[in-house]
């Protein structure tokens, strides 16, 4: 699958796949200088780029493993969306979940892009729901004892 993408900045890196079975394509931080995020703090670092998803397709923001156990940093809405209809520049929301301040150099992998098909629903309100063997069992509930 082609995706386009657009390049904002000169000094931004295109996406690119770890290996050649990774589901996520690395994002770089297009930034000028290094970025310090303080503990417990959350700043946006831009990407430079945008993209030029096809319809029926979104492009789901997650953390790069790496860099969340070593330095505690990972997205901070957890799993971002990059809506198909987007066109404005890629930022990743990065927040220091460890108990010192971290820094995030130029050009450095922060998050990972995996673009996937997604089905737009049409909800439709009912009086009744069917009945499950599960029924309105919450958290916890399908777990054995």
């Amino acid at each position: 699958m082609k995706i386009g993408i657009k390049k904002l900045d000169e000094n931004a890196v295109i996406p690119a796949y770890g290996s050649e079975y990774a589901a996520g394509a690395d994002l770089y931080a297009c930034i000028k200088q290094q970025v310090t995020i303080p503990a417990g703090e959350t700043v946006v670092i831009p990407t430079g780029i945008a993209l030029e998803l096809p319809v029926g397709y979104a492009g789901l923001i997650y953390a790069r493993s790496g860099l969340a156990t070593k330095k505690g940093l990972a997205p901070a809405n957890k799993v971002g969306v990059v809506d198909c209809d987007y066109r404005g520049e890629v930022k990743v929301a990065l927040h220091n979940h460890s108990g010192k301040d971290q820094t995030v150099d130029i050009g450095e992998r922060v998050a990972q892009l995996v673009i996937t098909p997604y089905i737009t629903a049409v909800f439709e309100e009912k009086a009744e729901l069917s009945d499950t063997a599960r029924g309105a069992g919450g958290f916890g509930s399908t777990g054995t004892k």
